[in-house]
């Protein structure tokens, strides 16, 4: 290797990193009013689906979206539900269409998102892990 391909290889090298460390970290989260604790990757992906409109705890259950194309929606759906961006959209347009059920509130960004939950004890939703703060309380960590 010579030292221009080892000088382009170091470079390579640390814009990788960034780009694994610029990732979301995505973590559940709901009220901190909230009785709900924690919940699996099943409960969640039941949930943000519209399988089923309750908590486990049988209190009604509100999911809340971020937008198509965040890195925070996508690594949330790749992780809960195994489907990325384009299943999804092929999924509640099929639910959608039979009226079998309507997608999750969209709210745009980790900050409205998580104003959101704070305020609703019936709320989940999804943020980066650099959002939460004492208003709302970790329920998964995918």
């Amino acid at each position: 290797m010579t030292l221009h391909n080892g000088l382009k290889f170091i470079l390579l090298l640390a814009l990788l990193s960034l780009a694994f460390s610029a990732q979301a970290e995505v973590v559940v989260v709901v009220s901190s009013k909230s009785s709900v604790t924690s919940l699996t990757a099943e409960q969640t992906a039941k949930i943000f689906l519209g399988k089923v409109v309750t908590f486990p705890n049988e209190h009604a259950a509100f999911p809340i979206d971020q937008p198509e194309g965040s890195a925070v929606r996508d690594e949330f759906y790749s992780k809960v539900t195994h489907k990325n961006s384009s299943q999804l959209t092929a999924y509640w347009a099929k639910i959608i269409f039979t009226g079998e059920g309507r997608p999750p509130q969209l709210i745009a960004g980790d900050m409205a998102v998580r104003k959101a939950i704070a305020n609703n004890p019936n709320a989940i939703g999804y943020i980066d892990k650099s959002a939460v703060n004492h208003s709302v309380r970790v329920v998964l960590k995918p």
